[in-house]
């Protein structure tokens, strides 16, 4: 079993900046994949970012060149470091951690709020 605790998640003005904190717990060991979704009002939940133990990223088009998403290993956490929001970034974010059996888990979620 794998616990996440996302946290950093707020009400900002549109060009802003937030930073999203998950840490995990339990059988960290067999992450190979952590990732960040999102999931907006009236909207499917889709994948924002996700970076894998090597170190190799992933990110949406609609993020690109304004979110940078980081993995600590040492601590089992991941940061999601967003920039330049915008209100089409307002939605509840969740933490993902994918082990290598291919069993994934969420963390509770975190609002971010982007006023314009």
């Amino acid at each position: 079993q794998v616990q996440l605790v996302e946290s950093g998640g707020g009400l900002v003005q549109a060009g802003g900046s937030l930073r999203l904190s998950c840490v995990a717990s339990g059988y960290t060991f067999s992450i190979n994949v952590m990732a960040w979704y999102r999931q907006a009002p009236g909207k499917q939940r889709e994948l924002v970012a996700s970076v894998t133990t090597g170190g190799s990223t992933n990110y949406v088009d609609s993020v690109k060149g304004r979110f940078t998403i980081a993995k600590d290993n040492a601590k089992n956490a991941v940061y999601l470091q967003m920039n330049s929001l915008k209100p089409e970034d307002t939605a509840v974010y969740y933490c993902t951690a994918v082990q290598a059996i291919g069993r994934g888990y969420w963390g509770q979620g975190t609002q971010v709020t982007v006023s314009s």
